[in-house]
């Protein structure tokens, strides 16, 4: 939790936002509440919404709160603790005193919330909200104001078209840039997840099953930290994006692509990824295309800087890429065409980066495209480019990843090979050579500064393929 006055100005300057758009009414936020494994008192770990600890600040679950938008009011809204829960939990602070500390003076019992919307509503007042991603919360809105589930939710990429626009794009557009307290928590989850990476490539054996690297990494995260920022992914199927399966033994020859990232305590997120070669040393096949990787990754964090799209960034690597595997023969063709008609989509199916802050794939739950989209930008239909979740002009404060990878998926190519896809500009028998392959992705995180961009954390993972061999053989 940051001092109180963080929140208040915070909240303040979403009152001033929703000024500027004319908004009227009630806006509310309800807190995450406790999600039963198997039974009530048997709960996952509890993580709260990342927009309720943004302008509230109380990591605790079952709280919510209103902000008039017109007197300006503030309310928290929780209960006080009984001697049932105290024989559990021992001695709480009340409800008020939590309140205080996040510069709230008023606080009521948590069933005065529904009561405090209905009240607005019959009034006739507008009520703001931003869209559920649990399902209690969306079940609770859906209640309370008079809509059904589905209704306020984010629908795909497109968000909710129930929530509040007006609420959305003011919080999208405060959380988008980082102020320096929150860069100094991203710099601490980048510095626990280079600890988490190290210690998941020193565990990189031959004949090591990969649950007990992720084990050990993900340990690595909860003793600093509040633990993995997502689902670790860590597979000698580089070409599975999201493989969380960890039973296979580690082979020689192969690569081992691991995305995961850590979680500060005070819930910022870093997301890394490196690939190693599981013997320690690269085959010549391998290092050909992680060379291509790396330099992507380089040719990324070199075009970053205040004023570029990030969409920009993007096509400049898959241009690169393009030109790269037609001198390993594996595709032909005039550059600019092979670009223009999305072949780099077969090598790179997903987009270069995302958005990262409080969560790893931050605000998507109010709607990707308009977290990821100036409104004069579209979302591309080819495989590749549209994908690519953070296509914004880029500002000081904002924080993003820098991703590319190259990928041989057998059905994907045998899929275009059989359309036509590629009019000609694949070379499909060379590319048999690369089904076993699996697939390459680095990843790291980016922050744009006021001239330029600095990656986040006080190191960095080796990355170079000779500095990737040169720790493996020293570990």
């Amino acid at each position: 939790m940051f001092a109180s006055e963080v929140y208040t100005s915070r909240r303040l300057t979403l009152l001033a936002k929703m000024a500027e758009k004319g908004a009227k009414g009630l806006a509310i936020f309800l807190g995450n509440v406790e999600s039963p494994m198997n039974y009530w008192d048997n709960c996952y770990k509890f993580r709260q919404d990342s927009n309720f600890l943004y302008f509230w600040g109380i990591d605790e679950p079952l709280f919510a709160a209103t902000l008039d938008l017109e007197s300006g009011e503030e309310c928290i809204y929780g209960n006080d603790v009984d001697i049932d829960d105290i024989i559990w939990m021992g001695p709480q602070d009340s409800v008020a005193v939590k309140a205080a500390s996040v510069g709230v003076a008023n606080s009521r019992p948590y069933s005065d919330f529904a009561k405090a919307v209905a009240a607005a509503r019959a009034k006739g007042r507008e009520i703001h909200f931003l869209p559920a991603a649990r399902h209690y919360t969306q079940m609770t809105l859906a209640s309370i104001l008079g809509l059904a589930p589905e209704e306020v939710v984010t629908a795909g990429k497109k968000g909710c078209a129930k929530a509040s626009d007006a609420l959305v794009r003011s919080v999208i557009g405060m959380r988008l840039v980082r102020d320096s307290l929150e860069i100094a928590e991203i710099d601490k989850a980048c510095d626990l997840g280079y600890e988490m990476h190290t210690v998941a490539r020193q565990g990189v054996k031959v004949g090591t099953v990969e649950q007990e690297i992720v084990g050990r990494m993900e340990g690595t995260t909860m003793c600093k930290g509040w633990g993995p920022s997502f689902a670790t992914i860590l597979t000698q199927h580089g070409e599975i994006f999201h493989c969380h399966s960890h039973e296979a033994v580690i082979e020689p020859g192969k690569l081992l692509v691991i995305d995961a990232g850590a979680e500060s305590n005070v819930h910022y997120a870093s997301d890394f990824t490196r690939t190693y070669p599981t013997a320690g040393k690269y085959t010549s096949q391998q290092r050909d295309i992680y060379q291509i990787v790396y330099e992507c990754n380089e040719l990324a964090f070199e075009f970053v800087r205040p004023g570029v799209r990030y969409r920009d960034v993007h096509l400049a690597v898959a241009r690169h890429m393009l030109d790269s595997l037609s001198q390993l023969g594996l595709v032909k063709g005039d550059l600019d065409t092979m670009l223009a008609e999305g072949i780099a989509g077969l090598f790179m199916p997903h987009g270069l980066g995302h958005n990262m802050g409080m969560d790893v794939h931050d605000m998507e739950d109010l709607g990707e495209n308009l977290v990821g989209y100036d409104d004069d930008q579209t979302r591309s239909p080819q495989l590749g480019l549209g994908s690519l979740r953070m296509a914004r002009t880029l500002v000081p404060g904002n924080v993003l990843t820098d991703e590319p990878g190259i990928y041989f998926i057998p059905d994907l190519i045998e899929s275009w090979k059989k359309d036509g896809v590629d009019k000609g500009m694949v070379n499909y028998e060379k590319l048999k050579e690369y089904y076993t392959f699996g697939g390459i992705r680095l990843e790291d995180d980016v922050l744009v500064t006021e001239d330029g961009a600095r990656r986040l954390g006080s190191k960095r993972l080796p990355i170079a393929p000779d500095e990737v061999e040169a720790a493996m053989a020293a570990e």
